[in-house]
């Protein structure tokens, strides 16, 4: 639980009374267009929200235009840290996503600045398996995650959402590393996608095991 007092952070038509400050969520799927409405649905800030978000194969333009669908203005109130394009305003590139220690420095940095409006923040890596590819090893994604995204979670009035591609080659099991890394979170959903509709499992925030967008 986070260290300040909170209402919850609402979720708008997901099957959920909103998510408790605090919380972080470990979105998995292998489905990456179920995972990537998933993720956006989470981590559009509501109004006197902000938010920071590491892309690693999107476009900063695509994720503001994808968050102002999904909640209006929510992606003009929103900071990217970008593996491809071009940088804008409020959009910062890197050159080496696998490069651990500067984008979890810089991460952290702009989680810092996303609280200096009202204090209340999301944050989130899309994808995070993308990491996990470039990185030397697999144990260096943990450390980052331990270190520059989850404690800001506890220090503020935020909560932090990481998607994970279980599709992708991460020279490893999927599973072991899903498994290692839900440990460190504060909830684990999974999401697929079933006809037109993406289906979650909400079970560990208190919601149905069946959920769709």
């Amino acid at each position: 639980m986070s260290a300040v007092a909170s209402e919850r952070f609402d979720t708008g038509e997901l099957a959920i009374d909103g998510i408790e400050s605090g919380t972080s969520v470990l979105l998995t799927g292998d489905d990456p267009d179920a995972l990537a409405e998933a993720f956006y649905r989470l981590v559009a800030p509501a109004p006197e929200e902000e938010a920071a978000v590491i892309a690693t194969d999107t476009q900063g333009r695509t994720i503001k235009r994808e968050l102002n669908r999904v909640e209006s203005g929510a992606g003009d109130r929103t900071s990217v840290l970008a593996g491809t394009g071009r940088e804008s305003a409020d959009v910062q590139c890197v050159d080496d996503i696998g490069e651990l220690t500067g984008l979890g420095m810089t991460f952290s940095s702009m989680i810092t600045e996303a609280q200096r409006g009202s204090g209340r923040f999301r944050s989130g890596i899309m994808l995070c398996s993308s990491v996990c590819v470039e990185a030397d090893d697999i144990r260096s994604v943990y450390r980052m995650l331990n270190s520059n995204f989850l404690p800001e979670l506890r220090r503020g009035d935020g909560i932090g959402v990481c998607a994970l591609d279980t599709s992708v080659d991460l020279g490893a099991s999927s599973s072991s590393i899903v498994k290692g890394m839900s440990t460190s979170f504060g909830a684990h959903v999974e999401v697929r996608s079933s006809g037109r509709d993406v289906v979650l499992d909400l079970s560990e925030l208190g919601g149905p095991s069946d959920a769709t967008l």
